[in-house]
């Protein structure tokens, strides 16, 4: 991290203003080489400063640079920020400029990686950071901000300091059994003191996945035989003309797309080709597409004509799906009902898209099904992502197995062991220990210039 590293920080089009920031031990003194104005190496920190940028000769932009001297900085580093006029051309010319004067050119979350890497956030404030940008809905937002704050790496830090202290106690007794005044470390305490633990981090992972619900939403995909309406459920959610409709089978080949909110909760919405055996070569590959879609849908909307008998195709699909989280739509309930359902299917509606309320009763039980009207947050302290939930289940395993050593009457030592785990995973969450492996993949997802 000795070099110094330029990106453009904002959207790439054209718009009022456009900046571009660097970071490094010679982000001061790159800018300084073009920019003509105030001597920038003799400015205050945190300081806009009015001028203008040159390649050479040659005037690129009339500029307003910031400059923000480490350590009091986005990344612990000294950063220039030089604000110009929105557009494509000046902002490259700008970008090229910083580059042809030393600056290398950022990789993706560079610049938070390089907060992490100096000590500035830890890894839970990072992904908030990506998770603050990418916010889809209001409780997603107060979610990042929550993470962003340090809340949760305070609970992650404060549950690993309990771990501390009772593994301090069960090394103390364990190499000085000679001591008299030191606390006994008996079975019984490390289990009740377990046992406390696993029920917090019990909750904190339930609770969390709750979390990940409201800030990803809930990923549904509809699938059915072709013309039981599956288009027409798919437009009416949206309330747009999003799919083709019509009355030949087969008209939808491919997955189509689009979003709704439920509560303030992203319900993203995939129409599927309609699965039956076909020759058709293209439509044979949406229908592949559709059984691929169901093992990684969240929800899986089953839709059946209701004006029909069940065909074989229909009961392939309830077959396939049974083991989802799964609505069965009874669609067209506008028109005589001839379907002849099978006993103990749960979670039956019935819908048509021809009226206005026509498919509310979907709307309802998906909220229904997912306790939508209860899942706002008051509280926003939790585990946000995979990764973190992850860990957390790996070191609430690592409780249950101490627990199971207790029981087995196995050694502290051994026991102590699992709990050491339990503690090292809590600090994976947080990045006290990591690989760096771990800490490219996650940063490479992020935008350049953040």
């Amino acid at each position: 991290m000795n070099d110094t590293i330029v990106a453009i920080s904002t959207s790439l089009g054209v718009g009022a203003i456009s900046i571009v920031r660097l970071s490094g031990q010679e982000s001061i003194s790159i800018v300084n080489k073009c920019f003509k104005g105030k001597d920038l190496s003799k400015v205050a920190t945190h300081t806009i400063n009015y001028g203008h940028i040159y390649d050479d000769k040659e005037l690129i932009d009339e500029v307003l640079v910031s400059v923000m001297k480490a350590p009091k900085s986005y990344t612990s580093e000294d950063i220039v920020e030089i604000n110009c006029h929105g557009g494509i051309i000046a902002t490259k010319r700008i970008l090229q400029t910083m580059l042809n004067n030393g600056a290398r050119l950022a990789e993706p979350g560079e610049f938070t990686k390089r907060a992490f890497l100096n000590g500035r956030i830890d890894l839970v404030k990072s992904e908030a950071v990506m998770d603050l940008i990418n916010s889809k809905s209001d409780e997603a937002r107060k979610i990042a901000l929550t993470q962003m704050s340090g809340k949760t790496s305070n609970l992650i830090i404060n549950f690993r300091n309990k771990l501390k202290q009772l593994l301090s106690s069960i090394e103390v007794n364990i190499d000085y059994p000679e001591y008299y005044d030191i606390e006994v470390i008996t079975v019984d305490k490390i289990k009740t003191e377990t046992e406390k633990m696993k029920k917090e981090l019990e909750n904190l992972i339930k609770e969390s996945e709750n979390t990940v619900t409201i800030k990803n939403g809930i990923n549904t995909v509809i699938v059915g035989r072709p013309n039981v309406g599956k288009s027409s459920i798919l437009n009416k959610l949206l309330d747009e003309e999003k799919a083709i409709v019509t009355d030949i089978a087969g008209t939808t080949r491919d997955i189509v797309e689009g979003q709704i909110y439920l509560d303030g909760i992203p319900l993203n919405i995939i129409d599927t080709a309609g699965i039956r055996k076909t020759d058709d070569i293209v439509e044979k590959i949406g229908v592949e597409k559709s059984l691929a879609m169901i093992d990684k849908a969240d929800l899986v909307i089953v839709v059946l004509n209701r004006n029909e008998k069940l065909t074989p195709e229909d009961l392939d699909i309830l077959t396939t799906t049974e083991a989802k989280t799964r609505i069965i739509v009874l669609n067209k309930n506008d028109l005589e009902s001839h379907i002849n359902l099978p006993p103990n299917l749960e979670n039956v509606i019935e819908t048509n898209t021809n009226d206005i309320d026509g498919i509310n009763n979907l709307k309802d039980k998906i909220k229904q099904l997912f306790n939508l009207e209860q899942l706002t947050m008051k509280d926003y302290t939790y585990l946000s992502n995979s990764r973190q939930i992850f860990l957390a289940k790996k070191a609430y395993k690592n409780l249950l197995d101490a627990e199971e050593g207790i029981k087995n009457n196995q050694p502290i030592d051994m026991i102590e062991i699992d709990l050491k785990d339990c503690f090292e995973n809590l600090g994976e969450i947080i990045g006290i220990n990591y690989s760096e492996e771990i800490i490219d993949n996650l940063f490479e997802n992020f935008c350049v210039g953040k």
